[in-house]
């Protein structure tokens, strides 16, 4: 991984590279972003950077033997700690099944923006199980006590950072304070709230922003992932989650919005057997997908809002879309009602989110939605 394959994020990138020409680099470091982010791919250009042997101004060089291993994620400097299922106790022999840091090396490479919910679905496990134990934590300890294969830095970085266990973290605060010479800690997270206040002190932070509209819809163009139409609808759907954007690559271009259009007439209509049936076709969607939709629904109220507010140069939908969205705002949604439907909205997506039965929320969501369109406005 270069930082050169990494999207924009020009300043966070030049803030890394300032730190290690200028021997101010920490030896444990706190990368966070909102979910999407390039927290993993920052980490690992780091990474790359470091061992190579004949790094530039800007990157690691791509071409010498080190920075190959680290192309595949095998260079023998290079650890990974990752959360895994079940107590260690109780799990030892399902653990040994499952080379959990073969899988992470795949899944890296693979899904690189990936989330827990894609690691988990990577190899089938539990998501209640996940930890990062103290047994874990012991095995951290004896590796980096041990010299580095090729002289240079040692490095340890630890995705899902959020869960390790209390003993877990405990047990690393001494070595994350002093750590051997040349030894490197890269703490990954989503959710840096999650963590012990003791390992947050310890680190330096390294805030990694989500991407901006023009960095995805450059990025899908430019890898040919999407035509440059496709990528004007995702781009302001995936609202700077990179993970959220290759999701909709091939489902967004026009098929959310026209679903939309046909969902809110019905709620309009109140046509309660045709509700009714798009609720068993929303059940049968895979929870990406029912997502997608929930997060189109909203992003056409914005767009509602920008409408009526006649911000068209902030819209981010079609053209081809721009006249079911102005009918919207013209003859059915008033400020008072958008607001409640975009509460709604939200909610449901949330209890999504936390798997609630699809085909009841979203049954329940559409008449709640019907009531709030078909509420008569006080003249």
């Amino acid at each position: 991984m270069l930082f050169s394959s990494i999207p924009g994020l020009q300043e966070v990138k030049d803030r890394i590279i300032q730190s290690v020409q200028n021997n101010h680099l920490a030896h444990a470091l706190l990368f966070h972003g909102p979910e999407g982010s390039a927290n993993l791919q920052m980490a690992l250009a780091l990474s790359t950077y470091l061992h190579c042997e004949s790094p530039t101004d800007s990157d690691a060089c791509g071409n010498c033997p080190s920075c190959h291993r680290m192309a595949k994620l095998v260079h023998p400097d290079m650890n990974f700690v990752v959360p895994t299922p079940g107590e260690e106790k109780d799990d030892d022999d399902k653990k040994k099944k499952v080379d959990f840091i073969a899988s992470f090396r795949d899944f890296a490479l693979k899904i690189g923006y990936g989330n827990v919910s894609d690691w988990i679905y990577h190899n089938g496990i539990d998501k209640k199980q996940l930890n990062i134990s103290r047994g874990t934590a012991r095995n951290i300890l004896r590796t980096i006590s041990l010299k580095s294969f090729e002289g240079g830095y040692k490095i340890m970085l630890i995705w899902g950072a959020e869960y390790m266990n209390t003993q877990a973290a405990n047990s690393l605060l001494k070595v994350l304070e002093e750590p051997p010479e040349k030894t490197l800690f890269l703490l990954l997270t989503t959710q840096p709230e999650q963590l012990l206040t003791t390992i947050l002190s310890r680190t330096q932070k390294v805030m990694v922003r989500a991407f901006t509209d023009e960095e995805i819809k450059e990025h899908l163009v430019t890898e040919g992932m999407c035509t440059k139409e496709a990528s004007e609808q995702i781009a302001p759907l995936a609202d700077g989650n990179m993970r959220e954007a290759y999701r909709l690559v091939d489902q967004v271009q026009d098929e959310n919005t026209a679903q939309i259009r046909d969902w809110y007439r019905l709620c309009f209509t109140l046509k309660i057997g045709d509700i009714l049936k798009l609720s068993e076709d929303f059940a049968k969607k895979d929870k990406e997908a029912q997502k997608s939709l929930f997060l189109s629904g909203l992003n056409v109220l914005r767009e509602v809002i920008l409408s009526k507010s006649q911000l068209s140069g902030l819209m981010r939908s079609v053209p081809q879309d721009r006249s079911f969205i102005e009918n919207l705002g013209l003859h059915v949604l008033d400020e008072e009602k958008i607001s409640n439907m975009y509460t709604k909205m939200n909610q449901a997506h949330y209890h999504l989110e936390r798997n609630a039965n699809a085909k009841i929320l979203f049954t329940d969501l559409s008449f709640q939605l019907a009531r709030i369109m078909r509420k008569k406005t006080n003249a």
